[in-house]
């Protein structure tokens, strides 16, 4: 039971978030393969200024520095990502041992720092001998990632407890192949809800090669996805269709195969000529049991009906009273309870971890010798834990708070134009300088989340 004094529960996980792609840089180092990521960042015009992953934060040889850097923090979680193609450099078959080395070493260090890894299986790098197969949209794709998750789990099912499927399958869907602003760059009503299929009939394999695995009994799988509360615009009939049309598309077309066992109806309206129909037996393997469910919130969304908006005819009306991040988003903390509520709602109470929240506000290339004075983030973390506070209140069985990121990064298609660190990072020389928001929050970790 939560302490007089605080809503956060014993063993509730203080944590930060990155991805393999965002900050190891090194992409190509010690036998690694080639990503999608590696080859859409190389390819002019995909990201800003030219930006890629190529060095990013350095991680990959800085590791142990961010290791003692969250540990002074005083986090007591971690989440990250593996390159599959660090791994398996064609995908499947070969290993790499270097690249399972240096998950290994992770892991290793992260324990003796007494912080808990969270492994995210897939967050959006696939290796580029697969996506030259088709990725996402081959049928054979469930089978390579449930055999690539496979060699993990033996390799750290020993010492993860925490493991997670998927990052954010939508933004895979949406960006990757609807409207082509991230790798692979495809634009295809018909392509789009393939690869969802795909992504999901992956998850259930994932999960059902886990459950396979003899691990030790308290490790636990999830899914992670992103979700954007809508909210009509105006009574009118047309806002309110439109906001179901953008919920479903957005929110649920992941969620209620996996923990309700079907799809939304609205995702016919929305895909038209490119839906098509999905088997009894393939929507048993998406609805595999899981454990807990990952939360990656950031923001809401006014919507109205917009016709011209393709291909779900909603768009998001901007509100001119608030605050807004660098990346145009509304700060929003009350619509964040309202979705920790939601998922507890609609699914039931399967328990949640915060996987991603955070924000981006400028600062400098370089940190000044007093540091970095980030009062708008802080700001944003205080009202979004105070979000969750209110969460946990109100009766969620939420376990644990991952702020993104730990490291100023590469933030994909926008390069390295969007700070979202607690730690700032020069990019000139990787040199890492916890923000005011760093020493904020890890005075907010010590006191177990006292006074929100």
């Amino acid at each position: 039971m939560p302490t007089p004094s605080t809503a956060f529960p014993p063993g509730f996980l203080w944590g930060a978030a990155t991805s393999a792609y965002q900050v190891e840089g090194s992409p190509l180092a010690d036998g690694a393969g080639v990503s999608n990521w590696h080859r859409f960042a190389h390819t002019p015009g995909r990201v800003r200024d030219g930006d890629t992953g190529d060095v990013a934060c350095d991680h990959y040889r800085r590791m142990p520095e961010d290791v003692a850097l969250m540990r002074s923090l005083g986090l007591n979680a971690y989440r990250f990502s593996v390159a599959w193609s660090r791994l398996l450099p064609e995908g499947r078959s070969r290993v790499n041992p270097a690249g399972l080395g240096f998950y290994e070493r992770l892991v290793d260090a992260l324990l003796a720092a007494g912080i808990q890894p969270m492994l995210t299986l897939h967050h959006w790098d696939l290796p580029a001998a697969l996506d030259d197969r088709g990725g996402w949209l081959n049928p054979d794709s469930p089978h390579w990632f449930a055999d690539y998750a496979q060699l993990l789990f033996r390799s750290l099912g020993d010492r993860v407890k925490l493991w997670t499927t998927l990052n954010e399958p939508w933004v895979i869907v949406d960006g990757g192949f609807l409207h082509g602003t991230l790798a692979p760059g495809h634009r295809s009503a018909w392509e789009a809800p393939r690869a969802a299929h795909h992504l999901l009939l992956a998850h259930g394999r994932a999960v059902q090669a886990f459950r396979a695995e003899a691990l030790p009994a308290d490790r636990q799988i999830g899914l992670v996805v992103n979700i954007e509360p809508k909210y009509a615009a105006s009574d009118r009939a047309e806002d309110r269709r439109a906001r179901e049309r953008a919920e479903a598309y957005m929110n649920r077309q992941f969620l209620d195969p996996v923990l309700l066992g079907r799809r939304p109806a609205e995702l016919a309206e929305v895909y038209g000529d490119g839906w098509f129909h999905a088997s009894a037996e393939d929507l048993a393997l998406m609805h595999t049991p899981i454990d807990w469910v990952g939360i990656n919130y950031y923001t809401r969304s006014i919507t109205a009906h917009d016709p011209a908006a393709w291909p779900l005819r909603a768009a998001g009306v901007r509100q001119p009273q608030a605050t807004h991040t660098e990346t145009g988003w509304e700060v929003c903390p009350a619509a964040f309870t309202d979705t920790l509520r939601w998922v507890r709602d609609r699914y039931g109470a399967i328990p949640q971890y915060v996987t991603e929240n955070g924000a981006a506000f400028y600062d400098p290339p370089v940190a000044g010798i007093e540091g970095i004075d980030d009062p708008l983030r802080i700001d944003y973390l205080r009202g979004h834990l105070g979000a969750v506070a209110d969460a946990l209140r109100a009766g969620v069985d939420l376990r644990g708070y991952f702020a993104w990121s730990l490291l100023d990064n590469l933030e994909w298609a926008h390069g390295f134009s969007k700070r979202f660190g607690l730690v700032h990072v020069n990019f000139a020389n990787g040199q890492r300088t916890p923000k005011a928001s760093a020493r904020w929050y890890a005075d907010l970790v010590a006191r177990h989340g006292a006074g929100l």
